[in-house]
């Protein structure tokens, strides 16, 4: 028998709390008794409850009580072709970074911005076999390219690393004067 409405949102938070990883909407929605759609439902509705709520490429994950104040972050303007969306991705995380976000600046739509979780060679092809299945193409193809990525490390000094690299993979673009406020 499915969970009713605050039981069911209750066993989320608890499925959320108790995994070390994305837990996806039909893993949710199976261990409930109803659709994806419900979980999808449930889902904002625990976010206007004030959870914080991510959802990623590979599923949902809960990030509250996690204190990201003290995690080095920087945010990189790259340009590139699909083809070189795994390198792009390699590079980063095999220096030691994680992609947090991916974000546009379309002229006509807005700021558009998608969240990753991108921390391993693992994680890149998980990414990787999204895109090749036909279902979804990278977000940076409605802006010529060009887009931006939050990136967090450990520390500064390997975000440095990070940013030397894919400038010398000629992946680095010039962040324009109305961009330099759009995503901070």
């Amino acid at each position: 028998m499915p969970l009713m409405g605050h039981e069911r949102r209750g066993a989320i938070l608890d499925k959320l709390r108790g995994s070390d990883g994305p837990v996806s909407g039909t893993a949710l929605a199976s261990a409930a008794g109803v659709s994806r759609q419900v979980i999808v439902q449930d889902i904002a509705l625990l976010r206007a409850d004030g959870h914080d709520i991510v959802a990623t490429n590979r599923g949902y994950v809960l990030r509250e009580g996690v204190d990201t104040s003290d995690v080095p972050t920087r945010l990189v303007k790259v340009r590139h072709g699909i083809d070189q969306v795994e390198d792009e991705l390699q590079t980063i995380v095999d220096l030691g970074g994680a992609v947090q976000s991916v974000m546009v600046n379309h002229r006509a739509y807005g700021k558009i911005t998608a969240d990753l979780d991108i921390r391993s060679r693992r994680g890149v092809e998980r990414y990787l076999e999204d895109i090749r299945s036909g279902k979804s193409t990278p977000l940076m193809t409605v802006t010529s390219g060009y887009h931006f990525h939050r990136i967090t490390a450990d520390t500064e000094a390997a975000l440095d690393d990070i940013e030397s690299a894919l400038a010398a993979k000629g992946f680095l673009a010039e962040v324009l004067p109305y961009e330099k406020d759009a995503f901070e």
